[in-house]
């Protein structure tokens, strides 16, 4: 059985375990970690844990501004080795993207895979504006609007805090 959870703050290193133990302990070096500047987005970061009380994935959000525009920096999100390919990463997305309007969030945006992101929404087209932290790889800049139009006119230097 899955059960899906928010992280609590006593999850914390266990949560930090699996983000190492999926990206490699230098995750911390890349630009996207330059963002992530305080606590993440209450409410917004979620797991998933299996019958025996294992962390299985978790998923976390953070405030960020793009131009001068408030938006959502998703990531990091993880699934354990073992349970990769079941499904909870997908799991996690929809659950949390989901909840985020109901916070006010209207947008989000990542620097990830394509393949993989454009299944929940996330497009290219949307982030060209943007002027994500070196080095980061353009092609994988992605947005995604939460209420139709929110992209609209946001442009410029993505930096941390909302």
């Amino acid at each position: 059985m899955t059960r899906l959870l928010p992280e609590r703050p006593h999850d914390t290193p266990e949560v930090e375990y699996l983000y190492d133990l999926a990206f490699a302990p230098g995750r911390t070096a890349l630009s996207s970690y330059r963002l992530r500047a305080g606590p993440p987005v209450e409410g917004l970061s979620w797991m998933v844990r299996d019958d025996y009380d294992s962390l299985s994935a978790a998923i976390r959000y953070w405030p960020v501004r793009a131009g001068d525009s408030p938006c959502l920096l998703l990531g990091p999100i993880a699934v354990h080795p073992t349970r990769q390919g079941e499904g909870l990463g997908g799991l996690l997305m929809r659950h949390t993207l989901a909840l985020a309007p109901d916070l006010g969030w209207t947008r989000v945006i990542l620097v990830g895979d394509p393949p993989y992101y454009t299944r929940f929404g996330f497009r290219r087209d949307l982030a060209t504006g943007l002027e994500y932290p070196p080095p980061t790889n353009p092609d994988r800049l992605l947005a995604l609007e939460l209420v139709p139009g929110a992209m609209e006119g946001v442009a410029g230097p993505v930096t941390a805090g909302a």
